[in-house]
């Protein structure tokens, strides 16, 4: 069966408001466009018990947005696409502990699948009512009401080439076949609904995974902003996900919880992110959480961390299961810290490039000791970006 979608949503207007790379304020007249792009080359090392690895690799993302005037209201379209489909390998990046989707049928364990081509295609319209900014959202592809703002779009992770280990427990759904939002801003409080479709996108990374819409989610949120330009933005965030993997049968109840705050001093900039998410499934509950910083140590340099605790299904996942057969979830604690590194090495009209790299430690619970021993990853990189 094939379904159609003449609209599509993205995020609300809360979500405008913890994702710093909307489009600019809407003229009076004809469109405002902006973009915003990222990419990084990486070289991969993930040292681990009996097995290494060493690849060169491109993590990446290209975005533009444009909004224009419409009667009372203002027209909102985002694009966003990634060539990790060729830029990565079909299996994706390696990186100790990462799970999530599947290749070749099986669960991926210990590497981060490709982004799909196409990360977003999104129209919204929003106008006051009664002095809050309502807003209506459909997307093709884009982000249901749920989570915090994308890791990609984060302050405090935009120096990091790496996914965080708790991705598919906070911010997965931000590529979505298939949604609609509608929100209410006012005073800093937001208030977001979703339709979507649960399911996880395929293994092509090129094609539209349409489906039905038969998943909700909501989202309240919090944001400020201080005279002296800091910026704080709180969310808590729930889900019904209706069959969201192809190979483990039964419907997920998502939560999430985070704060994000960052200040563009001009010395020391600073970016924080707080986050937990939490998966009850059919067959046992994983919980994830995060809290990420970058801070600007000089004109030219920043310091990042990450520091995570989260629960993993890696023993005994295999593939689909037979009908009506179970089998509960071996859930395995894995903790990580990455400390890093990044240095704006050259700036012009074409954008900035910098250098950076970074390393990070990992705690091994009893029940992995055998198969992974202490692992080690690290990454050196040269990172692009529009100025």
């Amino acid at each position: 069966m094939v379904y159609l979608y003449f609209i599509y949503v993205s995020s609300a207007a809360p979500a405008g408001a913890q994702h710093e790379h909307h489009g600019a304020e809407a003229p009076t007249s004809g469109w405002a466009w902006s973009a915003d792009a990222s990419v990084f080359l990486t070289a991969n090392f993930q040292v681990r018990a009996f097995t290494d690895f060493y690849q060169v690799e491109s993590q990446n993302w290209f975005m533009g947005a444009g909004t224009r005037r419409v009667g009372v209201g203002t027209v909102s379209l985002e694009g966003m696409l990634s060539l990790e489909p060729f830029t990565l390998r079909d299996l994706g990046s390696s990186q100790v502990f990462q799970t999530g989707e599947t290749y070749g049928g099986v669960p991926l364990i210990d590497y981060q699948h490709p982004h799909d081509l196409l990360m977003k295609a999104a129209a919204s319209y929003t106008r006051l009512v009664g002095g809050a900014q309502v807003t209506l959202t459909g997307a093709l592809v884009g982000d249901p009401a749920l989570g915090p703002t994308p890791f990609m779009h984060r302050a405090a992770a935009a120096p990091n080439p790496t996914v965080p280990l708790a991705h598919h427990m906070t911010d997965s759904t931000h590529i979505t076949p298939g949604v609609i939002t509608a929100g209410v801003l006012k005073r800093g409080l937001g208030l977001e609904a979703s339709v979507f479709n649960g399911r996880e996108p395929d293994e092509n990374r090129l094609d539209l995974d349409l489906g039905a819409l038969d998943s909700w989610s909501t989202r309240g949120s919090w944001s400020a902003t201080s005279a002296a330009g800091a910026r704080i933005h709180a969310q808590a965030s729930g889900a019904r996900v209706h069959e969201p993997s192809p190979i483990e049968p039964g419907n997920q109840t998502r939560l999430t919880a985070s704060l994000e705050y960052s200040a563009a001093m001009v010395t020391t900039p600073l970016a924080l992110t707080l986050a937990w998410g939490q998966n009850h499934n059919t067959f046992g509950t994983e919980n994830g959480w995060l809290a990420e910083a970058a801070l600007g140590v000089s004109t030219r340099g920043t310091v990042y961390a990450r520091g995570e605790i989260v629960d993993k299904h890696i023993l005994h996942a295999g593939g689909e299961h037979p009908p009506g057969f179970y089998e509960p979830d071996i859930l395995s604690t894995v903790g990580s810290l990455t400390l890093g590194y990044t240095h704006r090495v050259a700036t012009g009209g074409w954008g900035v490039v910098s250098l950076g790299g970074d390393a990070t430690g990992f705690h091994t619970p009893d029940n992995l000791f055998e198969s992974y021993g202490h692992p080690f990853s690290g990454h050196l990189y040269v990172h692009w970006a529009p100025r």
